[in-house]
């Protein structure tokens, strides 16, 4: 006889647990969507962004069901396209800060210099 995933659920999580999961299973299908909407708003299929990205097909659909990835590959899917990623940071009462320099060099965390890496575009850089 078999058994619904509801049941094994109701079992074996608690509801906190099972209100988490279906908030992670619902931003992942959100993320989906949205990548997938952005490729389909481009008029390109999974294979013709595979072309241009230097990827497989397989590949490009991974990348559109993923719930996490690195801003390097996300940027990368978006040039594929014809596009430029720009990150912007908001706070209440504050004018919208343009981070860069994250991912014009790959780094690994353990290399990533701390303090400072990012700058509005009305900052000065800092002197030498």
């Amino acid at each position: 006889m078999a058994i619904s995933a509801d049941d094994v659920f109701q079992k074996t999580m608690t509801r906190e647990q099972r209100a988490e999961a279906a908030r992670r299973g619902a931003a992942m299908i959100e993320e989906y969507k949205t990548l997938q909407q952005l490729r389909k708003a481009r008029e390109l299929t999974q294979n013709q962004l595979a072309e241009l990205w230097g990827k497989d097909q397989v590949s490009i659909s991974q990348l559109e069901k993923r719930s996490d990835m690195l801003i390097s590959t996300l940027r990368s899917y978006v040039e594929a396209m014809g596009g430029s990623l720009n990150l912007v940071v908001q706070f209440e009462g504050q004018a919208p800060l343009v981070l860069s320099g994250l991912t014009d060099q790959v780094e690994t965390p353990r290399k990533r210099k701390h303090g400072r890496d990012f700058r509005s575009k009305h900052d000065t850089p800092p002197a030498p």
